[in-house]
């Protein structure tokens, strides 16, 4: 396995430059080669922008070149953006900043036969693999997936980490490509999960031997990823180029093709990219969220070429979303409206509008019940000049009335929540903020605030509930678990460049904040 993905990072830049349509002069190949090798994972394999900001000759063709190269020699703190001294040559660097400067976005094809070309096999006859899991586990369900991203992004340190979530201890680690960004376990087969990295590569994973089985390239960069309720497909998006494929959940041989565009709320006609995909057991449905063209596809998986609805007019810049209880309704963040947006899978339309605080920003949402009554909670990331104030929106998930906005202390990005917590718990991601937030379901205000030693990202319970897992990102580089009881801090683990959590339960409680 160490040796493919080896030769799978050696290899990217070549795959990459024979797919760009450049007009550079050839002395910029190397160029190109180590921004998808070293860059690419967070600015976008085209330089468009992606986690980290654009990097091409219309955002950058003003800079000085001496600019950029201390940047990228020195790193920014506190961010993401590594120091890259010792690690390139001053060559290297002074070419990566030329390239920038110099050159435009380049156009990226990536189509169904480079799809089902880039697919590898690591484990040919899964029938030879255990019948049950090689570590000490008494309940899969236990099983708690942390991102470990690498501070470099290029590969390095670039893994899954897996915690028996009873006592805490790592019992595996899987190599991937690049960073990985997104899991998702697969409904009926508990063996079974998938995973994305922001280089666009997907696998298969075995959770019983703790391995790799088969990955493809879907595209280059683009977190989307879900696994159909019935288990037999999955799905991903891709960002470079505006994709989203499905592919045998099985084999990872893709079956479907979509090119994203569509007309948008002002009437334009433009390509998107997919910041979400979500299946739900109410329907064989993929509900793909086009951020662009301000629509959501829901796509009948029962249906021969599985046929497609277009919702339009859902709102301006579409991100993250979560289900309802039921899984009737998807609920989707728009960014520009500032509104949470219901989409109703047996109506096919929008079926409410949440207003919601600055920039809406659900990760995996949450739901919990309170005296009879369902309560969801978006969290708001609130960045920009305009906004003046930092809240999570509490709403009733069946009539979508905003029952109270919360004011916390920064901008949130995820909400965690279980049905023996009586909190549910919010991740501060703004500025230099360290700290997670305890949000108490009854009276809906907030009752803590923790300092986890770093920048706080995406927690997660346990799926007893008893404690909590953190990401204390970039600055913190640990993985901080919490007794949920005594809010008190249990564990540390260092984990380089920390960042999604999840839980094995997920499929089958279907919405965070309920039990399966």
């Amino acid at each position: 396995m160490g040796n493919i993905l080896h030769k799978s990072r050696l290899l990217i830049g070549a795959v990459l430059l024979s797919q760009f349509s450049l007009v550079a002069a050839q002395e910029n190949s190397t160029s190109e080669e180590l921004f998808a090798d070293k860059c690419g994972a967070c600015h976008g394999m085209n330089r468009a922008g992606y986690i980290g900001p654009a990097l091409n000759s219309s955002s950058h063709g003003n800079f000085p070149v001496a600019a950029l190269e201390a940047l990228i020699t020195y790193g920014i703190p506190g961010t993401l953006m590594p120091r890259w001294e010792g690690r390139l040559s001053k060559e290297e660097i002074t070419g990566i900043a030329e390239l920038i400067i110099n050159e435009p976005v380049p156009d990226v094809s990536w189509d169904m036969a480079d799809i089902k070309n880039s697919l590898e096999v690591y484990v040919a006859d899964e029938t030879s693999l255990p019948d049950a899991p090689v570590y000490p586990v008494e309940n899969l369900a236990a099983l708690m997936a942390v991102m470990e991203r690498g501070y470099y992004s290029d590969g390095e340190n670039a893994r899954v980490l897996f915690f028996n979530g009873q006592n805490h201890e790592i019992v595996g680690a899987i190599d991937v490509d690049k960073a990985p960004h997104i899991l998702d376990y697969h409904p009926t087969d508990e063996r079974w999960a998938y995973l994305k990295t922001d280089g666009g590569r997907l696998y298969k994973l075995d959770l019983y031997s703790m391995q790799a089985t088969r990955s493809i390239r879907a595209g280059f960069t683009g977190p989307s990823i879900a696994v159909s309720y019935d288990g037999k497909y999955v799905a991903t998006g891709s960002f470079v180029p505006y994709t989203v494929v499905i592919l045998d959940a099985d084999t990872l041989e893709p079956v479907k093709y979509f090119e994203l565009k569509g007309e948008n709320i002002e009437g334009e006609m433009v390509d998107s990219v997919s910041t979400g995909i979500t299946a739900t057991p109410y329907g064989n449905y993929f509900a793909i969220t086009l951020k662009h063209a301000d629509q959501v596809w829901i796509v009948d998986l029962d249906t021969p070429d599985f046929a497609v609805t277009r919702v339009k007019n859902v709102g301006r810049d579409l991100h993250d979303s979560f289900l309802s209880r039921d899984g009737k309704q998807m609920i989707v963040a728009s960014y520009v409206d500032d509104k949470l947006v219901a989409v109703d899978y047996e109506q096919k339309k929008v079926v409410g509008n949440v207003p919601a605080g600055c920039q809406p920003h659900v990760g995996s949402g949450a739901i919990v019940e309170v005296n009879g009554r369902d309560i969801g909670f978006g969290t708001n990331i609130g960045r920009g000049a305009g906004c003046d104030k930092t809240v999570v929106t509490a709403f009733d998930a069946q009539t979508f009335e905003v029952i109270k906005q919360i004011p916390t202390i920064g901008a949130t990005e995820s909400p965690a929540a279980h049905p023996d917590s009586p909190y549910v718990v919010v991740d501060i991601v703004s500025g230099e903020d360290s700290a997670i937030q305890f949000i108490d379901k009854n009276s809906l205000e907030v009752v803590k605030t923790m300092d986890i030693g770093g920048h706080a990202y995406f927690p997660e319970f346990t799926h007893d509930g008893k404690y909590i897992y953190v990401s204390a990102g970039y600055q913190g580089n640990e993985l901080v678990i919490i007794d949920a009881e005594t809010l008190s801090v249990v564990k540390r683990v260092p984990v380089e460049s920390p960042a999604g959590i999840f839980g094995h339960n997920r499929p089958k409680i279907k919405t965070i904040g309920f039990k399966s």
